[in-house]
Order: C-alpha cells, then sequence, then structure tokens
C-alpha cells in the first residue's frame, strides 16, 4: 500500500465543517498518559498565576495590570506610564521574538503547553464536559439522542457550570484591565451601584462562554494568529509533534494488528492503523498526515499511540517529538544558525530593556507652555505660563513638590492657588505655575530655562523648559 503521505486530500476539509458547511462539533477521547499527567501539572500551575497575579502586589503595584483606558500598565511589578511606552513596546518586541525562537526550535508547544485558551478548554471545559455527559462514545451517543430528560439535565448543567466559570474568568480579566482594587471595591459596593461595570463583565462573559461552549477548537485552528506565523517559522529541523512515517508505514503501509505475525518480514510498518491518533486529538487531524496547521502539540496523540504500542508489543515512540530530518536522515537536533541568531537579538534586546528599566526615573517632570499663550510683561520683568505634571512611580506620597530655577538662578516660580503640590503615590499631579524672569537677562526671544523639582528638602527630578520672550531687533 502507497504511503499516504502522498494524498494530499485531507488537505480539502476541516474538522470542525462538514460537507454542507456546518459546524460539526469534535468529540475528543479524554487522554491519558504520562505527557498528559505533566500539561496537567503546567496547567494548573499556570491557571493559579493566571487567576492570582492581578491580586498580588510587588512594592504597592499590582504584579499584572493592563489598563488600556487609563494608559497604565505594570509588568512583574514594574509600572509603566505613557512616558515609558518605549519599554513597553520592547517588552513586547522581545515577547514576539522570544516566542518566534521558541516554536523555530520547537514548533507550536506553546500552543499545547502554555496557551491560555488551550489551557482554559482542554484543562477546564473539557474535563468538566468528560465528568458531566463521560468520555467520546458517551458524548456521542449523547449528541445523537433525543432531547429527553437526560440529554436536557446533563446538557442544562454543562452549560450552566460553563457560564459560571466564564463569569469568573471575565471578572478576573477586568482586573487585569481596571485593577483589582477597583473590582474588589466594585464587589463590596454591590451590582446596583456599578451597573454598567457589571453589563461589561456579562457581556465579557457571554463572550467567554460562546468561545468555550460553541466555538471551541476553532480559535486554534481559524483565528489566532500564531497559528499562521508557525507555517513561515518551521523548518525540517523543528522539533514538533510528528508520526515517524519511516517506520510506520514500512515498504507495504500501515496494516491492522495481526497477533504472532512478523511485520517486518512482510514490509509492513508498526502503525496499525487504529486511529486511535485521530479520536483523542481536540482538533480532530490525523497526524500521520504530516504536519498540519491545525495541530497544536498537545501531545494526546503520543500518550495514546505509545499505550497502543505497549498493548501490542511494540516499540514507544511512533509519534513523538522529532523534528523531519530525525525522521528521514536521524539526524539530531541541533542549534541551527538561525535559532543562534534569534537567540543573540533576543539576548541583545533582553539587555537593552534591563538596562533601561534600571536607569529609568521614578519621577518624571513635564513644564509646558500654556497653550494659546506667549508672554506678559511687568515693568522689566517677562512672565509666561505653563502647565506642569508630575509623575510619581514610587509608592511613596509626595505631599510638599515645590519647584526651582537654577538656570538663570534670577527668577520666580509661583504656583497658582497653591505654595506646593501633592502627588499621591503612583498618580499623577498637575499644577499651573508663573515664570517671571528679568528682561534684561533676555537675549534673545527663546530662553531654555534649567529648573529642579523637590519633595521637601530631596530633589527628586530635574528638567527644562522654553522661556518665551518680546522679539529684539539690534
Amino acid at each position: 500500500m502507497a504511503s499516504p503521505l502522498h494524498d494530499d486530500s485531507f488537505r480539502d476539509t476541516i474538522a470542525t465543517i462538514d460537507q454542507k458547511g456546518k459546524r460539526a462539533f469534535i468529540f475528543p477521547k479524554k487522554p491519558v498518559g504520562r505527557y498528559y499527567d505533566r500539561r496537567k501539572i503546567v496547567s494548573y500551575f499556570l491557571l493559579v498565576f493566571l487567576f492570582g497575579a492581578p491580586f498580588v502586589k510587588i512594592n504597592g503595584h499590582q504584579f499584572l495590570l493592563f489598563n488600556v483606558l487609563e494608559r497604565r500598565f505594570n509588568i512583574f511589578g514594574f509600572p509603566f506610564w505613557p512616558q515609558d511606552f518605549h519599554l513597553f513596546v520592547i517588552s513586547m518586541i522581545i515577547g514576539v521574538v522570544g516566542l518566534a525562537l521558541f516554536t523555530v526550535a520547537f514548533g507550536r508547544i506553546f500552543c499545547g503547553w502554555f496557551c491560555p485558551q488551550t489551557i482554559f478548554m482542554e484543562m477546564v471545559f473539557r474535563r468538566i464536559e468528560y465528568w458531566i455527559e463521560g468520555d467520546r462514545n458517551q458524548q456521542i451517543r449523547l449528541a445523537k439522542q433525543e432531547w429527553d430528560g437526560e440529554k436536557i439535565r446533563k446538557r442544562v448543567t454543562k452549560w450552566i457550570v460553563f457560564y459560571l466559570i466564564s463569569f469568573a474568568i471575565a471578572n478576573v480579566f477586568l482586573a487585569y484591565l481596571k485593577g483589582s482594587d477597583t473590582v474588589i471595591a466594585f464587589i463590596k459596593e454591590g451590582p446596583t451601584h456599578n451597573t454598567s461595570t457589571l453589563i461589561a463583565v456579562l457581556i465579557f462573559s457571554a463572550v467567554f462562554y460562546f468561545i468555550y461552549a460553541w466555538f471551541r477548537e476553532q480559535v486554534c485552528i481559524i483565528a489566532c494568529p500564531y497559528g499562521r506565523l508557525q507555517g513561515v517559522l518551521l523548518d525540517n529541523k523543528s522539533i514538533n509533534v510528528a508520526y515517524d512515517h519511516v517506520r510506520g508505514e514500512g515498504t507495504s503501509g500501515r496494516a491492522k494488528y495481526v497477533k504472532d505475525e512478523d511485520r517486518a518480514a512482510v514490509g509492513k510498518g508498526d502503525c496499525i492503523d487504529c486511529k486511535a491518533c485521530i479520536h483523542v486529538c481536540p482538533t480532530g487531524i490525523d497526524i500521520r498526515n504530516g504536519t498540519q496547521l491545525e495541530c497544536v502539540n498537545c501531545t494526546a496523540c503520543i500518550d495514546e499511540c505509545d499505550t497502543i504500542m505497549e498493548r501490542v508489543g511494540l516499540p514507544k515512540g511512533l509519534i513523538r517529538y522529532a523534528s523531519e530530518d530525525e525522521i528521514n536522515k536521524k539526524e539530531p537536533f541541533k542549534f541551527t544558525l538561525r535559532m543562534k541568531g534569534y537567540a543573540a537579538v533576543l539576548a541583545i534586546l533582553t539587555g537593552i530593556f534591563i538596562g533601561m528599566l534600571f536607569l529609568r526615573n521614578q519621577v518624571e517632570a513635564t513644564i509646558l507652555s500654556a497653550p494659546g499663550q506667549l508672554f506678559l510683561q511687568e515693568k522689566d520683568t517677562i512672565v509666561n505660563i505653563y502647565n506642569c505634571k508630575v509623575v510619581n512611580k514610587t509608592t511613596t506620597d509626595f505631599k510638599k513638590v515645590t519647584f526651582k530655577l537654577v538656570d538663570p538662578s534670577e527668577g520666580v516660580i509661583q504656583l497658582v492657588g497653591a505654595t506646593s503640590l501633592k502627588v499621591p503615590a503612583d498618580a499623577l499631579g498637575e499644577a499651573t505655575l508663573f515664570i517671571k524672569i528679568p528682561e534684561r537677562l533676555l537675549h534673545d526671544e527663546k530662553l531654555v530655562l534649567k529648573i529642579e523639582v523637590y519633595e521637601g528638602n530631596e530633589r527628586i527630578e530635574s528638567t527644562t523648559a522654553n522661556f518665551n520672550g518680546p522679539r529684539r531687533f539690534d
């Protein structure tokens, strides 16, 4: 029998859509095996991290915060303000380069082991489905069953549990966006005081419910851009979940298992065509067709194939982590020049980011001329009006922020309506101020001022401002 690897007809169909173009639900068998056990440990650790990260604080800063509306971000306890946007961009680039390096070396392993979509789908919602509706055969039978008491009870129970978990995820998602303290305050105040927030949470809950109850694996197949990205990153040296077609097909192809038969003598491959790898796949593909976009490297087929091989007395590893070159040429994995290039870029970017992170100012002051104002003249003095912003990135409240004119030293800075400025911790303080300079010091129509910012007697920042004066015609 010819190798099915030369038959590309499988590319004309997709497991989640039937011949009429309608949604076809996949009912994968519950995985069992060493990789699945390891994935459970990794997944539950990441779930604890995901649900706990918004409520963990370092130096008063939320561990992870992505407040897009107020343009405030915390990454691993480091606060990022709009003034730090360049740091945020570099951190995102580091993430993209790191993911690219990981993909070039180990394929789509991120999807199967670390992606939140896969973790929630396979380790939370799918396991609840197994608990309520049973394994693959019971789920298929229930789907074909009439809407009797048993089906209604199981489906309604599953839907309610799914929505409650989706509601919990939406609240955690809100904690990442608005901050955990804000979410806790909303809960204490009650839904009647935060109707708009409740509506937003219910909408997000419905979105998450739709994804995990109906859309499911189609997120990985259709919506996820990383699935498309891997196609241009993988090569023959990338490690993937792969079927060893050399061993599996032999010279005469795969065939059903016959007890006490010497398969090698008759040219049969070790694949006994049991289709267990298809039944256990959460995206419904046949891994024996080679690397496919739908494969998320979840390792379920590895565990299932190893179980079958052990049962029939054949060596494990027919499906395993391997590169194409390892299968075809028996070449072991090597850290290629391409991988070294990605690693070098990643190391350089990480070094730059760490350096910029530790060199950045904890306080930033910006003093800009008020819009539409040039200058005022009072006898022999020129006056400019400024809008001032002071960003306090520390966990200490600034109770008495003052400004001192350093160059030129002759001049006066006056705050409008106060003698000093208060800036709470991790907040922005704003003020309007006058700067008065003797006209004799102005030798041009514009002068650059050097200003120091003090908290009490401690200098916390220095900045500059442009001072406008009358044009001179010498």
